[in-house]
């Protein structure tokens, strides 16, 4: 087997992310005949097979999988060891890649717009995606820093609790117990809901808390985000359980409102999390401080 060179592992671990040689072409700067090139060469070189074709859609085989741990802890180390010269050089730079789920979008850009501001010469990268897809970039210890909702137990993660996440029921502007306290819970749990796919974190939340207090309640229409759920409850299909954070246009404008029901809010919490055992840039720890000490101000 020929030698391997770093920039076929940095073309293979971002053909791999995106599954894609035209997007990984256009994020590692070169053309796509010629990522295709360098990924031929390696399979030829490595004398195994790592991705299959299906028309113009690529996946991992088996091997490429299993290669990609490996390749994933290469390229966080080599980011890194970048990082760390920066900082012995007395350098204000390097790369910052944060991911969050849909719910948390509003409040992590401006957060990082915050945090751009101030460090003008960081290159940052946010990815916005779902529960799953956030759980698997962890697995391939993907991003510096993920923000989302409560992680599971058993994957290696740590996290730690950053800020409240309140989940709220929303109702049309001009829906007629708007302007009741205390609704009993039966009484709204009669209409029907608009809510998140399964396997979001909302989702099993709300699944948990129902089930706490011996309540169904009834999803009359499923949607993939919360903008979604929010002009599908304006549109009248139904009542909605988000992030109060996710509303805060929305109730400003008259556009939805919240409704008052017992055994609401349901208390949750936004995490910051990593794989365990994670090296953290100075870059990573620097925008981690900045989150904790900012964070009184997004409740």
């Amino acid at each position: 087997m020929h030698r391997i060179t770093l920039r076929q592992i940095q073309i293979f671990e971002t053909v791999a992310r995106y599954e894609s040689h035209t997007k990984a072409a256009a994020i590692i700067h070169m053309t796509q005949p010629a990522v295709s090139m360098q990924m031929k060469q390696l399979e030829e070189s490595m004398g195994i097979k790592l991705i299959e074709r299906h028309g113009k859609s690529i996946t991992l085989t088996r091997e490429g999988q299993a290669l990609r741990k490996y390749t994933s802890n290469i390229m966080q180390s080599y980011r890194a060891l970048e990082s760390y010269v920066d900082k012995l050089k007395g350098c204000e730079r390097g790369n910052l890649s944060v991911s969050a789920t849909t719910t948390a979008n509003h409040f992590t850009s401006r957060i990082l717009s915050e945090f751009s501001r101030l460090h003008s010469n960081v290159n940052l990268t946010l990815d916005v995606t779902n529960r799953i897809t956030i759980l698997k970039q962890l697995e391939y210890n993907e991003p510096d820093l993920v923000i989302m909702g409560e992680p599971p137990e058993g994957l290696n993660l740590e996290s730690e609790i950053f800020m409240n996440n309140p989940l709220v029921i929303i109702a049309p502007a001009n829906h007629p117990l708007k302007k009741q306290k205390n609704i009993p819970l039966e009484q709204v749990l009669k209409e029907k809901f608009v809510s998140r796919e399964a396997g979001s974190g909302t989702r099993k939340a709300i699944k948990k808390h129902m089930k706490k207090h011996q309540v169904k309640c009834e999803s009359g229409l499923e949607m993939s985000s919360n903008e979604a759920i929010k002009h599908a409850v304006a549109a009248g299909f139904g009542l909605g359980i988000v992030s109060l954070h996710t509303i805060e246009l929305e109730l400003k404008s008259n556009y939805l409102c919240t409704l008052d029901v017992e055994t609401f809010p349901i208390l949750r919490h936004w995490h910051l999390v990593t794989r365990k055992g994670k090296h953290m840039s100075h870059i990573a720890s620097a925008f981690r401080q900045f989150l904790l000490d900012e964070c009184t101000n997004l409740t």
